[in-house]
């Protein structure tokens, strides 16, 4: 079903949402994508805002390998904050800046530090562009799994900040993996 205007009726149990599930669609949730051949519980384009679902409704949202493809991060992370409840724990998995010149994807219209989420948690100075706000629970920088990037992934999450600047163009991450939680006035 596509339309923005469209609310969907949602089984009481479905609580958990999965955006661009793709042909990797999750057993009890709420799985999105815009490729109807997929069979997604809801067929959309999630640059289409509102998205066809209710408010304050999910306890968790995963978004793997999605949110690099979508037009507008602001807009999406909002609708995120939206469908979700107070509480809901939100998961990310998105390229990192590094890899972008090795795995080009012509589909991929972003690329993240580890701090590009810090926009919606208050911890940059630029938080104004949104007033919704999560809570950084968790974020991790992944690596190809070799013995040296062993080694690099501790250095690196150790410390993100000197990683990004010095390190990550020789030592290119694989992608980001943030793990936030809705924050909503009581």
């Amino acid at each position: 079903m596509t339309g923005s205007h469209v609310k969907l009726a949602i089984p009481e149990d479905r609580r958990a949402l999965c955006l661009g599930s793709g042909n990797k669609q999750r057993d009890h949730a709420v799985n999105v994508d815009i490729v109807s051949s997929t069979n997604p519980d809801v067929c959309h384009d999630l640059d289409q805002a509102p998205w066809p679902l209710p408010d304050n409704w999910f306890d968790e949202c995963h978004a793997y390998d999605v949110i690099e493809h979508l037009n507008d991060i602001v807009k999406t992370m909002e609708e995120i904050h939206r469908v979700c409840r107070h509480g809901a724990i939100v998961r990310i998995t998105v390229p990192h800046f590094s890899c972008a010149n090795a795995f080009t994807d012509p589909t991929h219209r972003h690329y993240f530090s580890c701090f590009s989420l810090n926009y919606f948690t208050g911890e940059h100075e630029f938080s104004f562009y949104s007033d919704r706000r999560f809570k950084r629970r968790a974020n991790e920088i992944l690596f190809a799994q070799t013995l040296l990037n062993k080694l690099v992934h501790r250095l690196a999450n150790r410390y993100p900040a000197e990683y990004e600047r010095r390190w990550a163009w020789m030592f290119p991450a694989w992608f980001l993996y943030f793990e936030l939680e809705i924050v909503k006035d009581a």
